[in-house]
């Protein structure tokens, strides 16, 4: 029976529900949201209109028109950074950053924007601390991820969150591997911009994102071109959120992303979050018995995310994952997770980790076979 074990990638399988949205947007609306008046372009534009007003249930945000549907988390985080940065500005990051966030910052730094990458500590922790002592007069940015896609290293971004408002600086958060899986009030948490995929803990189709802007932001689009809007002007429109998406928009994939989020708003996050926190607890209990086996980031007593990474002495990532692969039909991902800071903070680079990230589908029963397989592997290589 094949076990899927790298839902930080994308979360397999969806609910029911997700297949069902995009099948039905497929095959009995398929027109454009405003585009036309007539009755299959209007469904568009309210299925559209739907989720974005769920994902701003989600996350609390009070306006929903300030949320702007991406393809991706990586096109989220482009636009935040490429759209709000100008040379002579001063960005504060981390060394343990995603590329999706670390390889925007090197582009922003070729284009005369000073960063601020500050290490975190051998489970990659930062201190907020040391986020405080690099706001210089020019900071216009601080940009990290809520949870590492490493080592489930949650970051504290409340009290980032408060540095960042206490300086009028805007605070991006990444929360590629936490949206969905970990409560988030963009509010409480002093979060001014918050990017996601829509197909990871949000459960819908791959090819969704978004991107939250708070009021008073308005970075430079990625992309200009039609809106439905505004057709007789050449400039941009300016109003939220059509001045972010121009172009056809992924419709049977939002409607797919609604249905992912109205599966977690009748679960319950919470619900989710305790469900994944109980596997992730029975993996690092279980890993941690097997000799030779070595678990990298937070210490047992600290909560972290649903990501378990880990090395066995003396054996390549590579050749674990292949083995859990083709001898025992189990998924996880192995080597730099593209974030090849991370790793390098964790004692890893450059061979990387196993990595095992378990979903809310996932059973304790596939827990315990992943245990097993890898403690046969490490005895093979005893």
């Amino acid at each position: 029976m094949f076990i899927y074990l790298d839902n930080a990638a994308t979360s397999y399988p969806k609910p029911e529900s997700v297949y069902q949205a995009v099948d039905y947007t497929l095959r009995r609306v398929g027109a454009s949201p405003g585009r036309g008046g007539y009755r299959r372009g209007l469904e568009a534009t309210r299925l559209v209109f739907d989720a974005r007003e769920a994902l701003a249930e989600l996350f609390a945000v009070r306006d929903s028109s300030r949320i702007v549907f991406t393809a991706s988390a990586t096109e989220a985080l482009n636009l935040a950074i490429s759209g709000l940065l100008r040379p002579g500005d001063h960005a504060v990051t981390t060394t343990v950053e995603h590329n999706s966030v670390a390889r925007p910052l090197h582009l922003a730094a070729t284009r005369g924007v000073e960063v601020t990458r500050l290490a975190c500590d051998r489970s990659g922790l930062l201190n907020p601390g040391d986020v405080k002592r690099a706001i210089r007069k020019n900071t216009r940015l601080i940009a990290l991820a809520h949870c590492s896609n490493v080592t489930g290293t949650i970051q504290p971004i409340g009290e980032i969150g408060e540095l960042a408002a206490a300086n009028g600086i805007p605070f991006l958060v990444d929360a590629a591997q936490s949206a969905g899986m970990i409560p988030l009030n963009v509010g409480e948490l002093g979060v001014t911009l918050l990017a996601a995929p829509g197909h990871k803990g949000l459960l819908g189709p791959q090819g969704t994102g978004f991107l939250y802007i708070a009021e008073g932001l308005c970075p430079l689009p990625l992309l200009v071109g039609g809106t439905g809007t505004h057709s007789s002007n050449e400039e941009q429109p300016t109003e939220m959120p059509a001045r972010y998406e121009s172009g056809t928009q992924n419709v049977p994939g939002i409607a797919g992303l609604k249905a992912g989020l109205d599966f977690i708003r009748e679960t319950g996050i919470e619900t989710i979050r305790s469900k994944e926190s109980l596997l992730v607890a029975c993996l690092v209990e279980g890993l941690g018995r097997i000799p030779g086996i070595s678990i990298h980031g937070p210490h047992r007593d600290r909560e972290r995310g649903g990501i378990v990474s880990f090395t066995l002495r003396d054996m390549d990532p590579s050749n674990i994952g292949f083995t859990l692969d083709q001898d025992y039909d189990i998924a996880v991902r192995v080597g730099l997770h593209c974030a090849p800071g991370a790793h390098r903070c964790i004692g890893t680079y450059p061979e990387g980790t196993v990595r095992v990230s378990p979903g809310y589908f996932n059973t304790q029963a596939d827990i315990e076979r992943l245990i097993a397989a890898v403690g046969e592997i490490a005895g093979r290589g005893a």
